[in-house]
């Protein structure tokens, strides 16, 4: 038989199943991008007016007299001094930053799993356990903060009242222009300034943001097929989305533990990222910062502002979840 016979022969399925192959993998990882990003521009707008109030809860400062009495106290004097939409002050470079989060927290959320299958950790074909995907959550928040420490900081300069002295005086900063102040007084590392703090709070938060809607949806389930009467009601939950309710909550609990959990950390970042230039503050590591914050306010002065975040984490996550899986599940990229 001659090379042409032979080669004529041979199969020609290999390129075309890696084709495939890499193909859906590239959509997958458009669709954690584009839906990612979606979720995230929706998440923000219901969040960010709390947001504004956790900031400005953190970042005042050591040597005065406290100018926000709590969450309520801190609605009142915004809302009276610069109407509502100084409570959406500074939320455009947010709003990047929650599609580059979001979508980079389902992006690399996947990497960890495809990661957790090639360590050996859980064999191809099984389904991910616990533990695996809380490990998941934390890898994905490890390379995310990277991403997110420069806009948070843009964003915590703009949210804070100007003065350090606490006085609040109206001044109307935006992004660019904090940007080239940031660039101009300290280069472009000046942009990671906090990112031990922004480390911190992604790589455990997205453990447990991750991880306990994964383990509350994984009880929902449980208990669904238990309440099932029969086993073709059971056969008929296999596959098919928990009921919205059943979802939002599994997606608020994530928002409740990533914030509740780590929810220190982001306060000496807040309180690092919104010191002025100039300030001696600025010169702080993370570790002198914390206990600068301890030995004024002990651990309540930690958790200052954690309230009213965890109270607009708990809708916000919970639309984040519900939008992304929404949108994978109705929309695939094909």
């Amino acid at each position: 038989m001659d090379s042409a016979a032979v080669a004529m022969e041979i199969p020609h399925h290999d390129a075309p199943v890696s084709l495939k192959k890499s193909r859906t993998a590239a959509l997958e990882a458009m669709e954690d991008i584009v839906y990612g990003s979606v979720a995230g521009v929706v998440g923000k707008y219901i969040e960010y007016p709390f947001d504004t109030v956790k900031v400005r809860l953190q970042s005042q400062p050591d040597n005065q007299p406290l100018r926000y009495k709590g969450p309520i106290d801190c609605f009142r004097q915004s809302f009276q001094a610069e109407g509502f939409r100084g409570l959406y002050r500074g939320i455009s470079a947010p709003l990047v930053g929650a599609a580059l989060e979001n979508s980079s927290l389902f992006f690399f959320e996947r990497i960890g799993r495809a990661a957790v299958y090639q360590s050996g950790w859980t064999p191809q074909g099984q389904e991910l356990s616990l533990s695996a995907l809380w490990f998941t959550g934390a890898f994905s928040g490890f390379f995310t903060s990277y991403v997110l420490t420069p806009v948070e900081l843009v964003k915590c300069k703009i949210q804070a009242p100007a003065g350090a002295d606490g006085s609040g005086a109206s001044q109307q900063l935006r992004p660019l222009s904090v940007v080239r102040d940031i660039y101009r007084h300290q280069g472009i590392r000046g942009f990671w300034h906090g990112q031990m703090g922004t480390l911190i709070r992604e790589s455990g938060g997205c453990a447990a943001w991750f991880g306990s809607k994964e383990t509350v949806t994984k009880m929902f389930n449980v208990l669904n097929a238990r309440s099932a009467k029969t086993q073709g009601e059971r056969d008929a939950l296999v596959g098919k989305p928990l009921p919205l309710w059943q979802q939002a909550l599994a997606g608020a609990s994530g928002g409740v533990s990533y914030n509740f959990l780590f929810f220190p950390a982001d306060t000496i970042k807040s309180r690092m990222q919104t010191a002025a230039i100039g300030d001696a503050a600025l010169n702080r590591s993370f570790w002198q910062e914390g206990a600068a914050v301890w030995r004024q306010h002990g651990l309540r002065g930690l958790y200052r502002g954690c309230g009213i975040t965890c109270l607009r984490s708990a809708p916000s996550s919970a639309f984040i979840f519900i939008v992304f899986d929404g949108l994978k599940r109705h929309f695939p990229l094909q």
